[in-house]
C-alpha cells in the first residue's frame, strides 16, 4: 500500500488500495442466504436542492413538501420525479426551472374547522450528484475518496441512493431514525403501563463488490402511549392558554364605585 504522493497535493488519491490478486481455489463453494438485495442504479446525474425550511412540526414536513410538488406540478416539477429526505434536501432526476438564487413557494394545507394552514417553502439548487461516478467506482475503473454516507452530502452519490430508497417507506410507515414502523392492525402486543410493541424494519444501503446492496433487518419498537397522550394534553393546554390570553387582551374593564 502506498501512502502519500511526491506530486502536487490533490493530484492523486492519498491512499492507493491494492487490487485483489485473484480468487481462492482450495475451498469449497457454498450458498448463503443473506438479507441483502442488489440495487440497480441508472447511469444518470441527479440534482440536489436545499433550504426547504417550512416552519412547522416535523411530522408535517413531508405532507407540506408533497403538497408543494403536486400544487406546482405544471409550473415547476412537471414529470420530474422528486424525493425528499424529510429535512432540508430534495433530489430530482432532472433540473428544475428555478433561478440560481432560489425560489420561495407558498403552500397551503387544509386545517381543522375549515381554517387553512399556510407555509412558505424555499428551494435553491445546491449541486449535481453523479451516479456515473458511482458506477466507475463500483466497477474499479476509478478510485476517488471512499463512497460512504459520511462524505459531504452535496457530492455524495450514496446518500442520494439512500434518500431515493427511503422516500416511499417514509410516506407509508412511521420513520424512527433509520427504521420504519407501522401500527398493529388486527392484533396488539401490550406490554402494560400504556406501552405496546410496534414491528417494522431497518434498511441501509452500502456499496459492495461491483454493485450497490440494500440491507433490511427486522426491528421492534415499544411505543409509550402514556407519554404520547401526555404530550397531546400538554399541547392542547398550551393552545387553551394562548386562547385565554387572547381573550384577556380584548377584555374591557369597567371600575364601579359603590
Amino acid at each position: 500500500m502506498e501512502i502519500g504522493s511526491a506530486g502536487p497535493v490533490g493530484a492523486q488519491p492519498l491512499i492507493m488500495v491494492p487490487r485483489r490478486p485473484g480468487y481462492g481455489t482450495m475451498g469449497k463453494p457454498i450458498k448463503l442466504l443473506a438479507n441483502c438485495f442488489q440495487v440497480e442504479i441508472p447511469k444518470i446525474d441527479v440534482y440536489l436542492y436545499g433550504d426547504l425550511v417550512p416552519e412547522c412540526r416535523n411530522w408535517w414536513l413531508r405532507e407540506v413538501v408533497d403538497s408543494m410538488v403536486q400544487h406546482f406540478k405544471v409550473t415547476i416539477f412537471g414529470d420530474r420525479r422528486s424525493v425528499y429526505d424529510g429535512k432540508r434536501r430534495l433530489y430530482t432526476a432532472n433540473p428544475l426551472p428555478v433561478a440560481t438564487t432560489g425560489v420561495d413557494l407558498d403552500v397551503t394545507l387544509p386545517g381543522e374547522g375549515g381554517k387553512d394552514r399556510p407555509f412558505k417553502v424555499s428551494i435553491k439548487f445546491v449541486s449535481r450528484v453523479s451516479w456515473h461516478l458511482l458506477h466507475e467506482v463500483l466497477t474499479g475503473r476509478t478510485l476517488p475518496e471512499p463512497l460512504e454516507l459520511d462524505k459531504p452530502i452535496s457530492t455524495n452519490p450514496v446518500h442520494a441512493v439512500d434518500v431515493v430508497l427511503r422516500h416511499l417507506p417514509s410516506m407509508k410507515y412511521t420513520p424512527v431514525g433509520r427504521s420504519f414502523f407501522s401500527a398493529p392492525e388486527g392484533y396488539d402486543h401490550p406490554l402494560g403501563g400504556g406501552r405496546e410493541v410496534w414491528f417494522g424494519f431497518h434498511q441501509s444501503v452500502r456499496p459492495a463488490m461491483w454493485k450497490m446492496m440494500l440491507n433490511i433487518d427486522e426491528r421492534d419498537l415499544w411505543q409509550q402511549l402514556r407519554i404520547w397522550i401526555k404530550k397531546q394534553v400538554s399541547r392542547n393546554k398550551h393552545f387553551f392558554e394562548k386562547s385565554k390570553k387572547k381573550k384577556k387582551k380584548n377584555l374591557q374593564i369597567v371600575v364601579s364605585v359603590i
